[in-house]
């Protein structure tokens, strides 16, 4: 049986500007306010008023947020009134400060130290310029070998050659390194263990620009020494920052799933289940299902045959009452092209190729990115 994606419901969610523009003449706030947009990624202008230049790259109006110190507010009272812009200070019982605010069109009032952690999500926002964030994908094998990495693979290599700006993220630590399936396993650029003590914020910029590029995508990858704990944390701070950037994240899952997995589970805007066409299979594929659903909502089937005798790709999804997404299809030579370098999906006319194609042309037409409906049709 040929592998096709059936056009049941698939509606999916789917760079960086310059740091804000900081007006004050207050060197320990500077220095507070330089260190805070350190932390998120951002190189600030600063000026001691609002500049004269509009035109400027991180002008008064064209920069995408302005940070007005407390003994700045007098001389901002003229500039043009505008969205994003914030009076910073640190005394807590300044009886005047509600007044300067109103005088300047200030959206917020800042006290620091305390509004710190909020000031520095707000900073990384507006220099990485976060629109619609990522359409998330995340691949499930339904039982051991079902060929989950594979797919993850082929749908990243694809978004990617559509022009997709594209992240593939290996969730699996026992899975050998996603970057193998690649050709990249000796690729420059950092592997999770270099963020398993990560927490907080990560800049997504920062994130793109450290992880290996191969196929025009980005990877994050395990390394090859002993196995590495990622905390939780490091792993919610990791997929934010990646949906922060836009574009396509696909996630290559395990089937257990612990606190971190859940982590990413919870990330995800559809996961894509992978079962073989065999009663086991689907046996195994239900256990998976009963634990993933308490995090991710929205699973649908990938069937992969070949099937056994009065099973399709169908009675499969029915069997395991989930959406089904298509049936995956067979690539003869697909070892024999990864040895000489192609990736799952890199030939452009392979039938793995195409499905992953098919699949991203739908999520693409199916809706607003940013909102998931259930798909129809494929469950009982």
């Amino acid at each position: 049986m040929a592998g096709s994606l059936t056009r049941e419901g698939l509606t999916v969610a789917g760079g960086r500007r310059g740091g804000p523009l900081i007006v004050t003449e207050d060197v320990e706030l500077l220095d507070d306010l330089l260190r805070l947009c350190a932390a998120a990624g951002a190189e600030p202008e600063v000026h001691h008023g609002p500049p004269e230049q509009p035109g400027r790259r991180g002008g008064w109006e064209q920069a995408p947020m302005v940070l007005v110190g407390d003994d700045a507010a007098a001389r901002c009272r003229g500039a043009a009134r505008r969205r994003g812009v914030m009076l910073v200070g640190r005394d807590q019982d300044d009886p005047d400060v509600w007044r300067r605010a109103v005088e300047i069109g200030a959206e917020y009032v800042l006290r620091l130290p305390e509004a710190e952690g909020w000031l520095v999500d707000q900073i990384a926002n507006a220099a990485e310029g976060v629109g619609r964030p990522a359409l998330t994908v995340g691949v499930i094998g339904g039982r051991g070998g079902s060929g989950a990495s594979t797919l993850a693979c082929a749908l990243a290599v694809s978004a990617a050659r559509a022009g997709r700006r594209t992240m593939l993220i290996d969730a699996d630590p026992l899975g050998g390194g996603i970057d193998v399936l690649l050709g990249g396993e000796r690729a420059e650029g950092m592997r999770w263990p270099d963020f398993a003590h990560s927490k907080g914020r990560l800049g997504g910029g920062a994130l793109e620009d450290s992880l290996p590029a191969l196929h025009g995508l980005r990877v994050l990858s395990w390394g090859r020494d002993e196995e590495t704990v990622i905390a939780p944390q490091a792993v919610q701070a990791v997929l934010a920052a990646a949906r922060r950037l836009g574009g396509v994240v696909v996630v290559d899952l395990p089937r257990r799933v612990d606190e971190g997995v859940a982590e990413a589970l919870a990330q995800l805007d559809l996961g894509l289940l992978v079962v073989p066409g065999e009663l086991r299979a689907v046996a195994a594929a239900k256990r998976v299902v009963s634990t993933v659903r308490m995090v991710l909502d929205d699973v649908r089937v990938v069937a992969r045959g070949p099937y056994a005798a009065g099973l399709d790709e169908r009675w499969v999804a029915q069997a395991l009452g989930l959406p089904l997404v298509g049936e995956l299809p067979l690539e003869p030579g697909l070892l024999a092209a990864q040895d000489g370098g192609t990736p799952p999906g890199g030939s452009a006319r392979g039938p793995l190729a195409r499905f992953c194609a098919a699949f991203w042309e739908q999520a693409a037409a199916a809706g607003e990115p940013g909102s998931v409906a259930p798909a129809g049709g494929g469950a009982p």
